[in-house]
């Protein structure tokens, strides 16, 4: 028998909005080339894919091009699924190894909290190519372990970015989160996030980028909660809640696909 593949919607309210991930979940652990295959084939900003284990599940996350260490997304996809499918009791914490370490989810009503690591960032120099490849002019630029982070004046400036996406591939970092101040009602700041390097132009809704939005956003307004909005075409909502060197990613999800790999 294949494994069993899903399509969800993440951070998403109704059908075809948020980030769509592939969650693929198998009886045992499988190779890295036939995960980035399956991932490839997918097409899918990430796929996850998970096996029971020992104290929950192992789960690791691939785009079309390569294996990432951390995905917020297909993440709370994951958690959607064995609940969804009965795997898990409705009361019950997911559980992930995975390679940041140990990651839970916890389901509250319709909505789905993420316990991640908080991945501030430090100020940094613009690289070559950064800042003409987004075409802005940056308040701020900053980077942490995965990307760079560059704050701008307003939300129409985020909304309004046109990447050169060939530049931008060049820069050094697994991708870009552009973000400001929200002046639409309701959110209290807004992003996007650009990922060429790893073979995602534009990703519709990053869980991973808001576990450094949060921390910085945070530090700015002297907060610890916020009601965030990505501002891709597809758009989706995160609720960011900080706690320590943690993050708390809350958000919903809806399975678009299910079905089972002949291969």
């Amino acid at each position: 028998m294949g494994a069993k593949i899903f399509k969800v919607d993440s951070f998403a309210s109704e059908p075809f909005t948020g980030n769509p991930a592939g969650v693929c979940i198998s009886t045992g652990p499988r190779d890295e080339t036939w995960m980035q295959g399956v991932a490839r084939e997918m097409n899918l900003a990430e796929t996850a894919f998970l096996h029971g284990a020992r104290d929950g599940f192992n789960l690791r996350w691939f785009t079309p091009a390569v294996e990432v260490k951390l995905c917020g997304h297909a993440t709370l996809a994951s958690a959607h699924v064995l609940w969804e499918t009965g795997t898990l009791a409705a009361g019950e914490e997911a559980r992930f190894a995975t390679k940041s370490g140990l990651l839970t989810a916890v389901k509250k009503g319709e909505t789905i909290e993420l316990d991640f690591p908080a991945k501030p960032e430090k100020p940094a120099g613009a690289p070559e190519g950064l800042i003409e490849a987004l075409g802005v002019r940056p308040v701020y630029v900053g980077r942490n372990e995965f990307d760079y982070l560059v704050e701008v004046e307003s939300e129409a400036i985020v909304r309004a970015i046109e990447v050169d996406f060939a530049r931008l591939k060049r820069v050094k970092a697994r991708g870009v989160i552009v973000t400001s101040l929200a002046s639409t009602a309701g959110f209290d700041f807004v992003s996007r996030f650009f990922a060429p390097a790893v073979g995602v132009d534009e990703d519709p809704v990053t869980g991973s980028a808001h576990c450094c939005l949060g921390p910085y956003w945070g530090a700015k307004l002297a907060r610890a909660e916020f009601t965030a909005y990505q501002a891709s075409a597809r758009g989706g909502i995160v609720h960011v809640r900080l706690a320590g060197d943690r993050v708390r990613l809350g958000g919903r999800a809806i399975t678009i696909m299910r079905g089972e790999l002949a291969v």
